[in-house]
């Protein structure tokens, strides 16, 4: 670099201290300098604690948003403190680089390949963050798009697979028409693509699934093991997961015996049962209605119900529509005919696909009886009431006795719940059950852009895994991106057409992609040994870093991908390959960055971009401000001067710094021996009491604003000292002190500016190889302090007293006072409050 002082050859090298604080010279210059020491290159040590600071890694879009900013900057913080507190900390960045974005990119400009979209991108955003100064071990760098990343993502899947938790079968799944490609869950958005807001419609596709549901029962329990992580994401984990203990029987169809599973929590009431319900993607609807009477009513009405969105159709706010089927079932328990439906409120995703309907008990069922004529029983019963069924407009769903239920009538309806499990069990007609809201992870996506799902199909063999040796399945470039629904993997035959495995013969690859989540679900493994040739991880390397220490990343992911990456994690301990069930020991979801009262988007027009942030005020700025403006949980509302306020900040400390370099160079700090007069206690004071504030601010919760707050304060304690004490005696060592632990505690929030600081305060190695200073508790015990004295609850006065003077000595003095006396005067006072060493307030009448 054109003035780049040689700090890699000369560590000795002291800096000169500039007045102006110029960041376009010094942030450059302090990134090489860090490059090219290696400060941020770790591997395994055992003789220290070992941290392993992670923030989410990003989709390589192009550019960095200042959410970015925000979440890379909290972890920044967490991870350059953790070295300095003595530990051996990994602090790793990648690319979560495979993508629909890419895809599209490549259909909407026809000469854009996703791999050259994306690998572009990504060298975009590297330089973007390596601007930003963040401590990240580059050389650990992985991107899920790169043939050594996907060969083990591929070698996953098929441990998977020999496993049995990966599997494929037809089902339904959401298609947007106009990406052409199956979507997960969470990418439809009230029933809309979540990319483009175009509809999304069923299809029924043959797919690979992960078994997740196999985990179910220690997803949830495991949260426990989680007391790190916030309630509310544990909760939402729980919800997702959502367990039921209930029964589980069969209705059996008039005439044919075909079986109708159904799961309820309401066993208690199935003696209430007067119709049954399925969904309208149940297989048994069209087997039911071929032939008869009902068969193109209710086929038109499927239709129908089937372009609706889910959401639409689970809203309480959507009105309750059903069509009689025609056909009957059997009531296990009573041998009672009841009709068969199909209504859109049933989804064929959810439980079996089929529910009873007891109107007496549930106000879904009611209203649709009520709706359609339908009988209305009740079998439970209020103590001390009679519900009359013929006229009730609202379902009973408390607790009562049962009665209209034969041998069980007179049970409170609890202890029932157990003899009907019981009596179903015993007479093979069902049994207790837990079920799970949860479902098989739909991994199977019809896309080029994606980890190849490495199987092969012959006509002869059938399904063949493609054999280890001959990973990585590489995605050919050549291939054509037209919106037709299909991969456009279909579109190579070089790729499509190969030889068996097994038999030698003709055979063709699989030809869906993985959804990326399964990229996201080890990434953080990856890191922990990222040009390991002989596997997927090396257990050495993993044991010792794993498991995260820190994870830090925005509450979007709070379902989903911390599910599958829990999920793969328990997998692959089951399998001994890692030794931790749980991947992220605590967690920290991150707040939004909003401008004008609204989340930061394009499309309102209020985005602000990091690069013009750092063009204009530095590096060290945008990360003061996005630490300071907020606590990290909670959303931030974008301030231009609140920015410009960190930067005059900034150019403060530096100036402070600079009034002071050339007297305190080469002065030793004070180290707390001696007695000093009342001015340079009192800086000590604030200086010990903010290494206190600010370190426990950050060990304890992350508060980062309040502790670059305290710092902010003793700034304002220095610049008062060196205004108001005479120069010839003010206490250079002192001062030195209290710059050096300034110096110490900003690093971690501005490192260019407070490695430029501390050369210039005449140290020569790097602020952030320093240890974290500990506080003085003996500077901390004041001798005197200030007392805010008010009448009436009015400040009136403020007075120095000696710490820890009696409550009623204090009142005394105060009392007294001259100025106190002229509000008090001819008054009669009526009590006096009073904290000690703080404050005073006189009550008069």
């Amino acid at each position: 670099m054109g003035n780049s002082l040689q700090l890699k050859s000369n560590d000795e090298v002291r800096l000169r201290v500039k007045e102006r604080y110029d960041f376009k010279e010094i942030e450059p210059r302090w990134q090489e300098y860090w490059a090219d020491k290696g400060l941020y290159r770790v591997t395994e040590d055992t003789g220290k604690p070992k941290y392993y600071a992670l923030e989410m890694f990003p989709y390589p879009s192009g550019n960095l948003h200042m959410g970015h900013v925000r979440n890379y900057s909290i972890g920044d913080v967490v991870a350059r403190f953790k070295s300095m507190q003595g530990y051996n900390v990994l602090h790793p960045m990648g690319w979560d680089a495979f993508g629909l974005p890419a895809e599209n990119a490549a259909i909407k400009h026809g000469n854009v390949h996703p791999a050259d979209w994306t690998w572009d991108n990504i060298d975009n955003m590297r330089r973007q963050l390596k601007a930003m100064g963040i401590s990240y071990d580059w050389d650990r760098e992985v991107s899920t798009c790169h043939p050594d990343y996907y060969k083990w993502t591929q070698w996953l899947f098929l441990l998977f697979y020999k496993h049995g938790l990966a599997y494929k079968r037809k089902a339904a799944v959401n298609w947007c028409p106009s990406c052409a490609t199956v979507l997960a869950n969470e990418q439809v958005v009230e029933g809309a693509c979540e990319r483009c807001d175009t509809p999304v419609e069923k299809k029924d596709l043959e797919q690979w699934f992960f078994k997740i549901t196999a985990y179910a029962d220690r997803l949830l329990a495991d949260l426990e093991k989680l007391p790190g992580w916030p309630e509310k994401v544990k909760i939402m984990q729980q919800n997702w997961i959502g367990r039921s203990e209930g029964a589980q029987f069969s209705f059996r169809v008039e005439n044919t015996g075909e079986e109708i599973p159904v799961f309820t929590t309401r066993h208690d009431t199935v003696f209430g049962v007067t119709y049954m319900v399925l969904a309208p993607e149940h297989p048994l609807v069209e087997q039911l209605i071929a032939g008869t009477p009902y068969e193109e009513r209710v086929r038109e009405f499927v239709r129908r119900v089937r372009q609706m969105k889910e959401m639409e159709r689970t809203s309480t706010e959507t009105e309750k529509e059903g069509i009689f089927t025609g056909a009957y079932a059997i009531n296990p328990m009573n041998g009672e005919r009841v009709p068969i439906w199909t209504a859109n409120y049933v989804l064929m995703e959810y439980g079996t696909g089929a529910v009873m309907g007891v109107p007496a008990h549930d106000q879904r069922d009611l209203d649709f009886a009520r709706k359609y004529g339908l009988p209305v029983r009740v079998v439970v019963q209020p103590e001390g009431e009679t519900l009359d069924q013929e006229t009730m407009t609202v379902a009973y769903d408390e607790e009562g006795l049962l009665v209209n239920s034969g041998g069980f009538d007179g049970l409170p309806n609890e202890e029932a719940k157990g003899r009907i499990a019981d009596y179903m069990e015993a007479n093979g007609i069902g049994g207790s059950k837990v079920t799970f809201r949860l479902r098989d992870w739909l991994i199977s996506r019809q896309r080029y852009w994606g980890a190849p799902i490495p199987i092969i199909y012959c006509d002869k063999c059938g399904v063949v895994p493609v054999p280890e040796e001959d990973l990585p399945v590489l995605l050919p470039r050549d291939v054509e991106f037209k919106p037709t629904g299909d991969s456009p993997l279909t579109t190579n035959r070089e790729f499509l057409h190969v030889t068996c495995p097994s038999c030698g013969g003709p055979a063709t690859r699989e030809t869906d992609t993985m959804d990326t989540f399964v990229d996201s679900s080890w990434y953080f493994l990856r890191y922990c040994c990222p040009r390991e040739e002989n596997g997927a991880l090396n257990k050495h390397q993993v044991d010792y870093w794993m498991n995260v220490d820190q994870y830090i990343g925005g509450v979007e992911h709070a379902i989903l991908h911390l599910m599958y990456s829990r999920f793969f994690v328990k997998v692959l301990y089951d399998l001994g390959l890692v030794s931790v069930e749980e991947p992220f020991q605590n967690l920290l979801t991150q707040g939004m960055v909003l401008k004008d009262g609204g989340k930061m988007s394009k499309s309102k027009g209020n985005t602000v971009s990091p690069e013009e942030i750092i063009a204009k005020y530095g590096a060290d700025t945008a990360r003061l401000f996005i630490l300071f403006a907020a606590p990290p949980e909670r959303d931030l509302e974008w301030s231009d001067q609140g920015v410009e306020g960190c930067y005059r900040f900034l150019n403060r400390v530096w100036r402070l710094v600079y009034s002071f370099a050339g007297r305190v160079q080469g002065v030793t700090p004070f180290t707390g021996t001696g007695e000093l007069p009342v001015a340079d206690r009192e800086l000590r004071r604030v200086t010990h009491a903010t290494v206190k504030k600010v370190t426990g601010d950050i060990t304890q919760r992350f508060n980062f604003n309040t502790a670059i707050s305290a710092v902010m304060e003793l700034v304002n304690a220095l610049y008062h000292y060196r205004d108001n004490i005479p120069a010839d005696t003010q206490n250079l060592p002192l001062v030195k002190e209290s710059l050096r632990l300034m110096t110490l505690l900003l690093a971690p929030f501005a490192p260019h500016v407070m490695e430029e600081i501390w050369r210039g305060l005449g140290y020569s190695e790097s602020v952030h190889l320093e240890p974290w200073p500990a506080h003085d508790p003996a500077a901390l015990v004041q001798d005197e302090v200030t007392v805010v004295v008010q009448v009436n609850g009015k400040v009136r006065e403020r007075v120095h007293v000696p710490a820890g003077l009696p409550v009623a000595e204090l009142e005394q003095r105060v009392l007294f006072l001259d100025r106190i006396q002229s509000y008090i005067d001819g008054k009669q006072v009526a009590k006096v409050i009073s904290v000690p060493d703080k404050l005073v307030n006189i009550v008069v009448r």
